[in-house]
């Protein structure tokens, strides 16, 4: 099986050198690792380039954009970019450039994969940085594949059309593959370190109003919107958070504009209800 992994990145020399060290010392390397730099102004630049010419299964590309750290769209864009350069895969990864993978990673998940020709996904877990101990980075359920650490199969990635460039795409492959009869598989003894906690780039209201918008540009119907912003609104308790998603919501669907087709959002509904009915039946059971 032929792994190719893409890592676009911005501004990430605090913890580039660490991360792509840890691809390097797999016990089964990827056959192409394709680092996307996202205009970058510090001195990351330089580590990838440098990284790229020790190792020949490293290729450094550059994407112009707009400078900042936002998250949704810039990124899957800089991914879409080095999945421009990239002629054939069996298995394509798209992985940030804060984590650091344990050594057996992949020959962990290549094995899972030749297990189960039906596995669309695959991910280890994320842990954080608490003082002396690296602890599980509960903002998401462990059976969810996060953001940073993404692996597809081919037929998986073609299914759900790829990643799409916005805020909350990373839950939207989730759903896309589990209606296209997909598997996805965590992997608990996969603990990669996330250098960089996921709340500490995401705080602000402004980022909540385009976690609103998100809702409907990705296929949320209003219950489904309605429930994902009480829930998130609940885990931060904050109404200020709660009146900021609905704020984006309402003025995303006022544009009338989605980023899926009305099948694939009638397959996003019906995987999220599947979802909140089967949470509701082990809630009963527990009674």
């Amino acid at each position: 099986m032929k792994l190719v992994v893409i890592i676009p990145f911005y501004n990430e020399e605090k913890y580039l050198a660490e991360c792509i060290g840890s691809f390097v010392q797999q016990t089964r390397t990827p056959d192409l690792l394709i680092l996307v730099d996202d205009s970058s102004t510090d001195k990351g630049t330089d580590i990838a380039k440098t990284l790229a010419a020790t190792h020949p299964f490293i290729q450094y590309y550059r994407k112009q954009s707009d400078p900042g750290r936002m998250p949704g769209a810039k990124p899957i864009h800089a991914f879409h970019h080095g999945l421009d350069q990239i002629e054939d895969f069996d298995l394509i990864g798209k992985f940030d450039a804060d984590v650091v993978l344990p050594p057996h990673y992949f020959e962990k998940a290549m094995q899972a994969y030749r297990v189960n020709p039906n596995l669309g996904m695959f991910s280890g877990h994320l842990y954080i940085q608490k003082e002396d101990l690296w602890i599980y980075e509960a903002v998401a359920d462990k059976n969810h594949i996060r953001g940073p650490i993404k692996l597809y199969s081919k037929k998986c990635f073609k299914a759900i059309n790829g990643l799409i460039p916005a805020l909350g795409w990373d839950s939207v492959d989730t759903l896309l593959a589990q209606a296209s009869g997909f598997q996805l598989q965590t992997d608990n003894t996969l603990k990669v370190k996330h250098l960089r906690p996921t709340s500490k780039d995401y705080m602000n209201l402004e980022y909540f109003k385009h976690r609103g918008a998100s809702y409907h540009l990705l296929g949320y119907d209003l219950i489904i919107s309605l429930l994902s912003a009480v829930k998130l609104a609940s885990k931060k308790k904050s109404l200020r958070i709660f009146t900021a998603l609905l704020q984006g919501y309402f003025k995303s669907r006022g544009n009338d504009q989605r980023l899926v087709n009305e099948t694939s959002a009638k397959a996003i509904c019906r995987v999220r209800y599947r979802k909140m009915a089967r949470k509701l039946n082990l809630l009963a059971g527990l009674r």
